[in-house]
């Protein structure tokens, strides 16, 4: 066999391989006898099939499946012999014709770059913790009692936290909506499902209330003809309700699977799962801030064309609906996101590499078992992961992202920040 490898670029490479033409007939030959002892066809018994019959029925297909077995085995040879690291699967070019007693084929593809030494001491990690205190425990059941509470008519005026059922027109110059009769609509006041003004305006009335008052509606609003706009707009209160939470009693717990109704045991499970949270969310953060300075430190690192592409995809398609390709110019406008996301992906691969760290199976059981916690049946879950090749790859990709920032972290020079729970889960942006 041999072999010539031809640079065309910063990190494509094409490879050139040559192998005897006698190699690949006496593979044909082979299989096509093979054929001749298993091949079933009408009118002849089995194993006395012609070789010349099984030759003109399935030549063609033999010669195509034992080219395509030669091209993929010889093209792992070639790329070990010349030490490559392809990134996909190579374009390859041949005309399957022997020439000079030798059939040639091309492969084209890109490669990993070579990768500088990463001096990771001397990066600054910033790293978050933090711990779930009774306190969150005791907001998170409020939050759960919110999320349950029911609401009953009263004959007073609507105040912050009560359901209010309203009916209005508004009216811009020669603009009305709706153009005939009155919308209805309801919200909770404070809930911000309605924008401040119209909170406002609705607070302080008792049902069968009618009034008008003037209305500056945001510049976002959903109607074009009253967004940015000063309406007149005429109400009337349809109803009135004030929230009434339940008791966190027995019948309360077991809404939340604790079957018993023991408040501690529910104290436990509300805890069990904000520390799941938590923890997720630590990591997904300092793993963040990891990649983030590694790529900072690696700009200038050449990256192949091909994964920064699909990584901008992968960006741009979250800011169009599913199912519908996101346009060139949002693509492009990803691509210095995507560039930088795939310089961090390769350096925590390249040093999980040098580290010669390994997947740590207890933690792939520890985060299997969390996201089976989320379904009704965890065990269905566990099982299709197990089955799933694909899914349990990417699972184990995301283990190993953790425990190379966690390395990145104890060899940098990081600074601990103490946060609170929900300084954590719900940041305030700056």
């Amino acid at each position: 066999m041999q072999v010539s490898v031809e640079n065309v670029g910063k990190l494509e490479r094409k490879l050139t391989v040559k192998f005897p033409a006698e190699r690949f007939e006496s593979q044909v030959t082979a299989r096509i006898a093979e054929m001749g002892r298993t091949v079933r066809l009408k009118g002849f018994r089995p194993g006395k099939v012609p070789t010349t019959v099984i030759q003109q029925r399935f030549g063609a297909q033999v010669r195509g499946e034992v080219l395509s077995d030669l091209i993929g085995s010889t093209l792992r040879e070639a790329v070990e012999q010349e030490q490559l690291r392809p990134i996909a699967n190579p374009s390859i070019d041949t005309t399957g014709r022997p020439e000079n007693g030798e059939i040639a084929y091309t492969a084209t593809f890109e490669v990993l770059p070579e990768f500088p030494e990463v001096d990771v001491a001397a990066l600054e990690i910033t790293r978050p913790v933090a711990e779930v205190t009774d306190a969150d425990i005791d907001k998170m059941i409020e939050t759960l009692r919110q999320q349950r509470r029911s609401f009953d008519a009263v004959d007073r005026a609507s105040a912050e936290g009560d359901f209010v059922m309203f009916e209005y027109t508004a009216t811009a110059g020669d603009y009305r909506f709706p153009a005939e009769g009155m919308e209805r609509a309801g919200s909770v006041l404070g809930s911000g499902n309605l924008f401040k003004a119209l909170d406002e305006a609705l607070t302080g009335h008792k049902t069968d209330d009618a009034y008008e008052a003037d209305i500056a509606f945001p510049a976002d609003f959903r109607n074009e003809h009253l967004a940015g706009q000063t309406a007149k707009v005429s109400f009337k209160i349809i109803k009135v309700q004030e929230p009434k939470l339940p008791a966190v009693d027995a019948e309360f717990v077991q809404l939340f699977g604790v079957a018993d109704g023991d408040l501690e045991d529910f104290r436990k499970e509300v805890r069990a799962n904000l520390e799941r949270e938590l923890k997720a969310t630590l990591m997904a953060r300092l793993k963040s801030e990891v990649a983030e300075k590694l790529a900072e430190s690696n700009l200038t690192l050449d990256v192949p064309n091909l994964m920064v592409q699909s990584e901008a995809q992968n960006l741009a398609a979250g800011n169009v609906p599913r199912g519908q390709q996101p346009p060139p110019q949002l693509i492009e406008a990803a691509m210095p996101m995507a560039r930088k996301r795939v310089i961090a992906g390769l350096l925590m691969g390249e040093i999980a590499r040098k580290q010669s760290l390994t997947i740590d199976r207890k933690r792939i059981a520890e985060q299997l078992a969390a996201i089976a916690s989320t379904y009704e049946e965890p065990e269905k879950v566990i099982e299709l992961y197990n089955s799933d090749p694909q899914l349990m790859s990417g699972l184990q990709n995301r283990v190993m992202e953790d425990q190379v920032a966690e390395w990145v972290a104890e060899h940098a020079k990081t600074t601990v920040q103490n946060l609170g729970f929900d300084e954590v889960m719900r940041p305030v942006s700056a």
